[in-house]
Order: structure tokens, then sequence, then C-alpha cells
């Protein structure tokens, strides 16, 4: 089964993130979306800052460990990390993403 993480972040930390999770092949793939205004209340104050949204797709066996990568790399205090199960996925995408997953033998 596949799973789709989202994640918003500063334009600048995109690219490192996403190497990243590929990297620790907790990822398939990565699509950075720029150009996202974020606004939320942090600490009592409205912001509103300029993010790179990231949707990322992994396994669901991979999503804990997708996450706790994702923890350590972004710059985040409280990252945004939102699971989507994705129920139906066409098979020869996820059977490329399931081998992306797999660390080599």
């Amino acid at each position: 089964m596949l799973s789709v993480i989202l994640t918003s972040c500063p334009p600048a930390a995109a690219q490192g993130i996403s190497d990243a999770l590929i990297h620790s092949r907790t990822a398939a793939c990565v699509s950075a979306i720029p150009g996202v205004l974020s606004t939320y209340r942090w600490q009592g104050q409205i912001q509103r800052d300029p993010e790179t949204l990231l949707v990322i797709k992994t396994t669901r066996d991979q999503v804990e460990a997708c996450m706790a990568a994702l923890r350590e790399v972004h710059p985040y205090t409280v990252p945004e990390m939102v699971e989507l199960p994705a129920d139906r996925v066409w098979e020869a995408y996820l059977d490329w993403a399931t081998a992306e997953t797999r660390l080599p033998n």
C-alpha cells in the first residue's frame, strides 16, 4: 500500500529535505510545490510565511521511518506531517515505489 505525506517547509530547505528522504530510501519520490503561502498561529501570533509544499510518496510500511527521517532534517520545531493513505494506486507505480523504499541487499 502507498501513503502520501504532506509537509511544508521554507523554500531554501525543500531540496535538502527531499534529498535526505530519497537517500535514506524512506521515500520513493518527493514533489516540491513552490509558492505556497501558509497562514497559521504560532506562539500566540498569526504568521504568514512563504513555503514549499512537499508531497512525499512512500509505502505504508515506511511511513514511521519516513516521518522519523523528516523530523531529523526539518528545520521547524513542529513540522507538518500529515499521512494520506492512498487506497487506489496504479500497480506499476506501487511496485516501483516499493522497490525504491527497500534497502539494497
